[in-house]
């Protein structure tokens, strides 16, 4: 009856092993699906705040928060190598700090990916509409956002958000073959844009504009990487994805340090990019800044690309995070945490009432919330995750020796504390209403745990 119970890694294996999902997945769909969980709304959107926040150092502020999301990777590709079952840390979790501990992950990770596809919702409604603008077309104001989400405006649903969660949910419905082939599309499609606004936006830059490097110092810095961290969520739910992959001991590390990688480079350049076009004053309260860079430079020609290039971003950001939210609620209904019908599948192999159930409630909040309520809380919710999975290497290494690591993190302990470290110093610089928020949810997650999950659970039946 130990609230720290573990669940044994043979057992996990055999579960896994006939759980019924499709292992259809390689390595190239891996990274491509990290880059889709990825790019998106921070590359689009959150530049333009940390630039007004960090000044030309935004650069630097990526790098900050690169170095918190690959000290973590390394931790997460080493759990992958050795379970690669679906779930990602929750499924970690639960093999080595016990099941309370794996229980308020999955509850944290609920929040992160639901909270993250809400978010991103409202960031695509808002590209949307302006593509709209710009064939003179225009929702009804009253449908064009969330209550109070525009000052002196009456809105009452953000009707573009939630069709854009409906959408996706029913591609992720078709089965994960299916969905992987749309988001490698739509992938390919907007790193292509990216790469274009490179190569244009290169011609314009006046180095000028980088000094003073550094106008707010390192607190500046800090506080723009703790904000831009948000950008590189998503490379930890290609790990939801364990079950079905065909070779996951070796694919799993590559799809989550490749998609890092390739994302950390093109966040850095695009950034010293836009600051070196724009002083980075301009930047101040502007949603597209992206776009804006490019008519400073008198490219106006390639704004409608931009545009084109953040649905598309936004779209599979959204895409990847219902699927690793999904995986996550089956994961722990298979484990009797939750409800039995969420580890439901249908003919095509995918977690048919888990996934609707997501697309239904955080297409309703995006819907329903405004923005800047959902943006900090995701960020912390990751950062406690990177946290225990680091931690949680340290244990396993000093418990289980003996077991079979196709992927070694490097340096442990040192690596894993670094992680710890860098998460640590950029959740001190969330806002303290950030903070008490999360520890009401967590709060509410201990209700249920003592009241629902603990008893049904299926290592309470042996």
């Amino acid at each position: 009856m130990s609230i720290f119970r573990t669940k044994d890694f043979d057992a996990m294996h055999a579960a896994s092993a006939g759980g019924g999902l499709k292992k259809v997945l390689g390595p190239v769909d891996l990274i491509l699906m990290g880059i889709g969980a990825i790019v998106g709304t921070g590359i689009f959107v959150l530049t333009g705040s940390g630039a007004s926040t960090a000044g030309p150092a935004l650069a630097l502020s990526f790098v900050v928060a690169a170095f918190a999301c690959g000290f973590a990777a390394l931790c997460y590709a080493e759990f992958a190598s050795i379970l690669p079952v679906a779930g990602g840390i929750y499924t970690y979790s639960y093999a080595i700090l016990g099941e309370l501990v794996a229980w308020m992950i999955g509850w944290d990770l609920i929040l992160e990916y639901g909270l993250v596809t809400s978010a991103v919702s409202v960031g695509w409604s808002g590209y949307f509409q302006s593509l709209l603008g710009g064939f003179g077309l225009q929702i009804p104001v009253a449908l064009s956002a969330a209550p109070g989400a525009l000052p002196g405006v009456t809105t009452f649903f953000n009707l573009p958000a939630f069709l854009i969660m409906m959408t996706l949910t029913v591609m992720l419905s078709l089965g994960v073959r299916e969905s992987t082939r749309i988001n490698n599309v739509m992938v390919v499609v907007k790193i292509g844009v990216v790469l274009l606004f490179i190569l244009v936006g290169a011609r314009h830059v006046a180095p000028a504009n980088w000094h003073p490097f550094m106008p707010f110092g390192v607190n500046g810095v800090m506080s723009a990487a703790a904000l831009v961290f948000f950008a590189f969520i998503g490379f930890d739910a290609v790990t939801t994805a364990a079950e079905e992959v065909k070779n996951p001991k070796r694919d799993l590390p590559i799809g989550i340090i490749g998609s890092l990688a390739i994302c950390t480079v093109l966040y850095v350049v695009v950034s010293a990019i836009m600051t070196g076009i724009v002083p980075f004053a301009q930047f101040k309260g502007i949603d597209h800044p992206v776009s804006l860079a490019l008519q400073f430079a008198g490219e106006n020609w390639f704004a409608g690309f931009v545009d084109l290039g953040a649905i598309l971003g936004m779209s599979t950001v959204i895409l990847v995070m219902a699927f690793g939210q999904s995986r996550v609620l089956y994961a722990m209904s298979r484990d009797g945490l939750l409800p039995k019908k969420l580890s439901s599948l249908n003919g095509a192999g995918t977690p048919i009432v888990a996934t609707w159930l997501v697309g239904i409630v955080f297409g309703l909040l995006g819907a329903l919330v405004p923005l800047q309520v959902l943006g900090e809380l995701a960020n912390i919710g990751t950062l406690a995750a990177f946290c225990l999975v680091s931690l949680a290497v340290i244990i396993l290494r000093k418990q289980r020796p003996e077991l079979h690591r196709a992927f070694r993190c490097p340096g442990v302990p040192v690596i894993p504390a670094l992680a710890i470290l860098f998460c640590g110093a950029l959740m001190a610089f969330l806002s303290a209403i950030t903070w008490i928020a999360f520890l009401i949810w967590l709060a509410i997650g201990l209700v249920v745990y003592f009241t629902y999950a603990r008893h049904h659970s299926l290592l309470n039946q042996k």
